[in-house]
Order: C-alpha cells, then sequence, then structure tokens
C-alpha cells in the first residue's frame, strides 16, 4: 500500500492594510511560498558513494564549467577534494552537453564509471533508461546495449565482481556485456510481457520489494547470475482509460492482481554468467500460492538463500538453495498468527557459518543471530522496545548497528550492541539533539553522514567518525533557510499521548496558532494517514509541516495521531491488533482520540474535521460515516473504499483470505457505513490511478447517490496516485482543499452547526 503523502500545494495569504491596499505579510506561510517557489526548500546533499573501507567519499556537484555535473571525490579525514570525473568527460560523441547523471557507481577498482540517465518510469519509479560507462584511463565513453537496445530500455545495470562486464535487464530478458570487446551475451530469451526475467510485476515491486524491482544477483565469483522469473499469464488485466490525449479513449491495461485473484508465478533461475541453460531452484507447494520475496546469494558462490512466504503471509520459510543441484532445503520458519514480516536485513557472519534475522517473535521487533542449519536462534538485542532499521554489522568488531528510539515514538536514533548479545545498547546519536537521526555508515563504520533534523528545524547533514559521533565536518547546515523561517510565524507544538481502548497510549501532536487564545474555540482539523504503511507522528522535518502551519495561521487547531496499526516503534500488539479487521480499531481509535481533545475548552466541538488521502483517505471516510457526531466535515483523496478492490499481496497479508474473511472485509469498508454520513464530503481520486483504482471512488459514489446523500466530488483525469501529473496540478488541487475546509470548516456557522450535532445526538 502506498506510504504516498505528496505535499504539493498551492495557495495565496494576504492581509489588508488599514487604508484597503493589500500588502503581503512575510509573516504568514502561503502555499505558493512553500511549494511554489524554492524559498523553503532543504538543500540536499547528492548521491554519495563510499570508497573503499571509507576513507573517502564521490558525490555529485554543479560543474565547475559549464553544465551537468563533476563527481567528486573528498577524503574524509583531511577534506581534501579532487573531481574524479569533470561533467565535460560525459560529453556523448556528437553531442555537445554531457549526460544528465540520475544515478552512477564505480568499479571495484575505481577505474569505470557506470552512469544511469534518460531515465522513465516502469511503475512508481524511475527504473530504466540508459546506461554509459566511462573509461577514466582512457577517456572513452560508450552506451550499453548495442545498436538493438531502444532508448531508456535498460534497467538494474551492474558491475561484474572483476568489473569487466555488466549485466542489465532489458525488455524482460538479462544480458551480460563485455566491456573490453563489447560482445553481450542473452542470459534469456524468453522474455515477454507475462515472462519477466529479473524484474517484477505490478503487485511484486508495489507489495514485496518496497519498490525495488531489481531481479537479479551477480554471484561473489562474477561466474553466475541468480534471478527472479515470474509467469504472469494468469494476472488479470485493470483497464485505466484515457479519454482527453486523442479523440477517441485509450486504454492501458495494468496486470494487477486484486484479492482472491490469481498471483504470477515466481521462480528463481541459476544461469552462467557466459549463457546457457538456467537450473531453477526445485521449490515444492504451488508458486501460484506462494511468494519468493528476498533472494540472495548465501556468503559464497555456492548457495542462495531466500524467503519465501506462503499466501496469507504469516509463515515465512528462510530456505538454501543449492546453485549447482537446484535442491533447497528449509533453516528456518517464522510463523505468526497475524503476519510475518519479510527481512531486509540478513548479514552473513564468521564466514558465512550464521547470519543475522529479524523478528517480533517475542513481542518486539529484535534482532538475532541464527546458525546456518537454523539449529541455533540467539538474541542480540532484548528488551521491551523495537529495532526499526539495521544499519549494519561490523562482524570482525562484533557490533551491531541500529537504528531505535525506546523512549520516544516520535524520535529515531541509532544504537550499537555487542553481536554476542552481552551488555548494554549504547546510544551513538547525541543526547542533547532530541528529534531524528539518519545514517550512511562507511563500510568500515569508522565514519558516517549523519542527517538531523526535528519538527519545525530543517536538516543538517554533517560527517561523523563513529562510535563516538565526533564531528568531522557540516556539509549541509541549510542556515539559509534556517534564517528564513526565523520571520515565519510558528505553530507552537503539543506532543500527545493519548489512551486507547486497550490502554496502549497513542502518540500525536498538536499544532496551535502563535497568537493561541485558550479563551477562544477553534475548529480542530485532523490528518490521518492510520495504515500499517507509514506513522505520521514524527519529530523531523518535512511531510505536511508548512503547510499545517499555515492552517494554523489562519485560525486552525491541527493534530496528528498514530493508531493502533501504523509502525510506531510500540511493539507487535499495537502493530498486529488491526490483522483481519483493517479500518475497524483504527476508526474507534481515531474517535478516541477526537474525543480526548474535544474536552478541552478551546476546541470548538461542532468544527471538527479530518483529511487523508490513500490510507488516510479511507480513514477519513471511515470516521465521518460511522461518528458523525464527532466530524463535520472530511477530505479524503485517492481511498479505498473496500478492500476487495486493492491488490491481493497488501490486503491478504493484513486482513486475511476474503474467503475466510469476507464479513471483516465488510466491517472495515466506509461503504458499509453509508447512510450514517451526516456533513462535508470532498471526495477526490484521479482517474488514471494504477495503484488505487478510480473504480474505488466510483463505486462509493453509487452507495451515496443510492442512499441519496450530497457530497462534493472532484475527478483529476488520468493523473496517478500522487495527482501530480499535468500543469498547475498540484495547485489546482491544495487550492481546491484549502477552500473546502475554509467553507465547510474554519468559516462554517456554530450554531448551525451545534444544531446538526444535537439532531444526530438524538
Amino acid at each position: 500500500m502506498t506510504r504516498l503523502l505528496l505535499v504539493i500545494t498551492i495557495a495565496i495569504s494576504t492581509w489588508t492594510s488599514p487604508s484597503g491596499a493589500q500588502q503581503a505579510d512575510s509573516s504568514l506561510l502561503t502555499v505558493a511560498r512553500i511549494y511554489g517557489s524554492p524559498e523553503f526548500a532543504a538543500q540536499p546533499y547528492g548521491r554519495t558513494r563510499w570508497l573503499g573501507d571509507g576513507s573517502a567519499y564521490t558525490t555529485l556537484e554543479p560543474a565547475a564549467e559549464g553544465e551537468g555535473r563533476d563527481l567528486v571525490r573528498y577524503d574524509v579525514e583531511r577534506g581534501g577534494r579532487e573531481v574524479m570525473v569533470a561533467a565535460r568527460a560525459l560529453v556523448p560523441q556528437g553531442d555537445s552537453t554531457p549526460l544528465a547523471v540520475e544515478d552512477y557507481a564505480w568499479s571495484p577498482d575505481g577505474t569505470m564509471l557506470l552512469v544511469f540517465t534518460n531515465t522513465q518510469p516502469v511503475w512508481r519509479l524511475n527504473t530504466r533508461g540508459d546506461y554509459w560507462v566511462l573509461d577514466r584511463s582512457s577517456g572513452r565513453l560508450r552506451q550499453l546495449g548495442g545498436p538493438k537496445a531502444k532508448p531508456s530500455t535498460l534497467m538494474f545495470a551492474k558491475f561484474a565482481p572483476d568489473g569487466r562486464r555488466v549485466a542489465y535487464v532489458r525488455e524482460n530478458n538479462l544480458y551480460v556485456e563485455d566491456l573490453g570487446s563489447g560482445k553481450i551475451s542473452a542470459l534469456t530469451a524468453d522474455g515477454s510481457r507475462t515472462t519477466i526475467n529479473g524484474t517484477f510485476d505490478w503487485v511484486y515491486e508495489e507489495e514485496l520489494m518496497n519498490y525495488h524491482a531489481d531481479g537479479w544477483r551477480w554471484s561473489p565469483d562474477g561466474k553466475s547470475v541468480a534471478y527472479w522469473q515470474l509467469n504472469a499469464d494468469r494476472v488479470k488485466d485493470f483497464n485505466l482509460i484515457n479519454n482527453t490525449d486523442s479523440l477517441y479513449s485509450q486504454v492501458t491495461p495494468v496486470q494487477y492482481p486484486k484479492v482472491g485473484e490469481a498471483n504470477s508465478a515466481a521462480r528463481i533461475g541459476i544461469v552462467s554468467a557466459a549463457g546457457g541453460p538456467t537450473r531453477w531452484l526445485q521449490l515444492e507447494g504451488d508458486p501460484r500460492n506462494h511468494y519468493i520475496a528476498r533472494m540472495e546469494w548465501a556468503a559464497g558462490s555456492a548457495e542462495v538463500i531466500l524467503q519465501r512466504l506462503n499466501r496469507p503471509q504469516n509463515v515465512n520459510q528462510v530456505m538454501l538453495g543449492d546453485a549447482r543441484t537446484g535442491k533447497v532445503r528449509t533453516v528456518l520458519t517464522e510463523r505468526d498468527s497475524a503476519w510475518t514480516e519479510v527481512v531486509d536485513d540478513v548479514v552473513w557472519l564468521r564466514g558465512g557459518k550464521s547470519f543475522t534475522w529479524v523478528s517480533d517473535r517475542d513481542g518486539w521487533t529484535h534482532v538475532y543471530v541464527v546458525s546456518r542449519d537454523g539449529k541455533s536462534v540467539r538474541p542480540v538485542t532484548k528488551g521491551a522496545f523495537d529495532v526499526l532499521d539495521v544499519q549494519g554489522i561490523d562482524d570482525k568488531g562484533g557490533w551491531l548497528y541500529y537504528i531505535a528510539s525506546p523512549d520516544n515514538p516520535a524520535q529515531r536514533y541509532l544504537f550499537r550492541a555487542r553481536l554476542d548479545g552481552k551488555g548494554s545498547p549504547e546510544r551513538l546519536s547525541p543526547k542533547n539533539e532530541p528529534g531524528t537521526h539518519a545514517y550512511d555508515a562507511s563500510p568500515s563504520f569508522r565514519y558516517a553522514i549523519e542527517t538531523y533534523s526535528r519538527l519545525g528545524v530543517p536538516p543538517v547533514i554533517r560527517l561523523v567518525r563513529l562510535p563516538e559521533g565526533r564531528l568531522v565536518r557540516t556539509l549541509v547546515d541549510n542556515r539559509a533557510l534556517r534564517s528564513r523561517l526565523v520571520g515565519v510565524r510558528p505553530a507552537s507544538v503539543e506532543w500527545l499521548s493519548i489512551e486507547a481502548e486497550d490502554g496502549l497510549r497513542m502518540p500525536g501532536l498538536l499544532l496551535k496558532p502563535a497568537d493561541f487564545d485558550s479563551t477562544r474555540k477553534y475548529p480542530l482539523l485532523f490528518f490521518v494517514y492510520g495504515g500499517p504503511g507509514k506513522a505520521e507522528v514524527n519529530d523531523i522535518w518535512g511531510g505536511y509541516w508548512l503547510w499545517h502551519t499555515m492552517l494554523t495561521q489562519k485560525g486552525y487547531l491541527v493534530a496528528v495521531v498514530d493508531n493502533h496499526g501504523t509502525p510506531a516503534p510500540l511493539g507487535r500488539k499495537w502493530r498486529k491488533a488491526v490483522h483481519g479487521q483493517l479500518g475497524v480499531l483504527e476508526t474507534r481509535d481515531q474517535a478516541t482520540a477526537a474525543r480526548a481533545l474535544m474536552q478541552r475548552p478551546y476546541v470548538d466541538s461542532t468544527r471538527v474535521g479530518i483529511w487523508g488521502w490513500s490510507y488516510g483517505g479511507f480513514m477519513s471516510l471511515n470516521v465521518l460515516f460511522q461518528h458523525p457526531d464527532i466530524y463535520r466535515t472530511a477530505v479524503a483523496v485517492s481511498p479505498v473504499t473496500h478492500w476487495s478492490l486493492y491488490d491481493n499481496v497488501y490486503t491478504e497479508r493484513l486482513n486475511g483470505l476474503i474467503d475466510q474473511n469476507r464479513a471483516g472485509y465488510d466491517r472495515g469498508s466506509p461503504i458499509t457505513y453509508v447512510d450514517g454520513f451526516r456533513g462535508n464530503l470532498l471526495l477526490i481520486h484521479g482517474s488514471g490511478d494504477d495503484n488505487v483504482h478510480y473504480q474505488n471512488s466510483q463505486i462509493l459514489i453509487n452507495a451515496l447517490v443510492a442512499a441519496n446523500k450530497p457530497f462534493t466530488m472532484m475527478e483529476y483525469p488520468n493523473r496517478t496516485h500522487c495527482i501530480c501529473q499535468g500543469k498547475n496540478t498540484g495547485l489546482h488541487l491544495f487550492e481546491l482543499i484549502t477552500r473546502y475546509l475554509d467553507q465547510n470548516l474554519l468559516n462554517a456557522p456554530a450554531a448551525a452547526a451545534s444544531t446538526e450535532r444535537a439532531a444526530v445526538g438524538r
């Protein structure tokens, strides 16, 4: 399910002087200032790559001469700067401008540079494009793919371990290209729309691979390639209809397996890097009722390790497959009454004798060390907290580096713990810097590029020495942005902890106007996502904070509360309580939070609203329809309206199989509660949404019409789930939302609202 929280918003705020002339007030935010100009854009630090053991790194910087970007090397300790590849070296023969470097990789010895450019989207991300290789010694620059390759058709090019070859996917087939001779060897030849080699279909990429559609791996010795093959011949098409780009409508079919429908059949093959027949791993069971969610080489070139899920995804089998014979054995089985998580952080230790594993089997997410045969499973971390992300393993030094926040679910810090499980974890993030810390650690874990920010405080990016966290140098301080924010009227922030039905505490925050007056009555607007994909109560720069601050300047209170089911670090019980009943417990949680805040004397209980996108749109509909005594107005953007309409991988994991839980699907659907709707609804959807299909809103519209319920609807033709394509789309969208909220919440007549609530109460 999408974690999409796009912030493409534009509006205009002015004030009127006593003379009647309108003048801009620089202390007031406008959406045009926030998103229509770079005024409040944080400065990034472009694509870094550690070199060798991490004593140096490279990054992209604007070219010193002319167009394009230079690749610059920095020495970590001394700070020495060297242009390794000037932009002018990336000008193709016959052209006058350098390649636009969108991504890059170095060969193992650093003599070759692989450049990814001219990219195009496949589904969400731009994963296809053109690849070029620069030989730094000769200065030769040439494009990969040969004369048969169409523009922007290569995917996932990677150097071989010897640096002399590159393999890639082109139009669902795998190829290896020799950089010396230019010879191209096809490793597969059966690729088609339904036979997919080395990459994935829509649902695998979206729901199992976290948008990473790279479906192949070089063996460590460079002699073989392991890859996924998907057979999608039984996956049905969902047709997207484009009525605006030509006189007659155009149909775009997307293979999209909805709940209960057939999946692609996945298998893993091993093929020689020189070409030849593929040896397939011998996996038992119906491949359409299992998912191969992860695959890597297992600390050598003899075996691969894979994670295979059953259809409900409550069993994850960790298997080792023999690359020579194809035989497979299960070494670890993870089971859960709700669902199991796929583990990204499998790291081999002691030369391949054991590997790391992440599980919430004891009620909290922790790291374990598992012997290669699976007979020993030993915890590394322990206690009532969740490990949020494994940053890396220093096998030689005996350390695990991970992100956690044992005391505050809105914050993130770097810790390290002994791999032998002894002693207490050590916090490495500065103790005097509450907020969110993120790290890109060097291979040796001696250094890291750290990004630190807080809610309302722009990020600082700096180079630090580990483990003490000593500052080596600041890379980006965003000083100009900070100075611009000084003149802006801020929102005051109150961090919340609200008790849920089961006694667990829901994290939240409340934004108030800078001139807040506790004797006044304010409208209260909730922002919600509410789903398993993302927690919204975060002490971090970004998201909707600036736009919500603008709303407080207009006179709103803005609240955000994370309900059960969100990935806040509050343990397994918190996250998995929603299993089989998506929308049920979360709706009660949000209503509980709203009632708690409505008890405050300065909250106008007749002017409470909510808005959200995707899962947040689904939640906004549910609370409006089920709790008309609380909520007056809702804005639902791109909502799911019944989980039978969504993809099977995401939904069956969280809601169970529909033939075993039809009642749970119906209980969580806002369509079930249309008759309870009393208030104001703005429903927004893009007709080209390939994720949450426009069908969701159309079916809801039919239910609203049948119940004779008035509402407001906006369709954005051919826009996808982000509703971001086309000129001024973001401007139009958020002006619409802001105007609707102002009319139906901020400026709503309190007396009429009070009468309406009384009528509902009767």
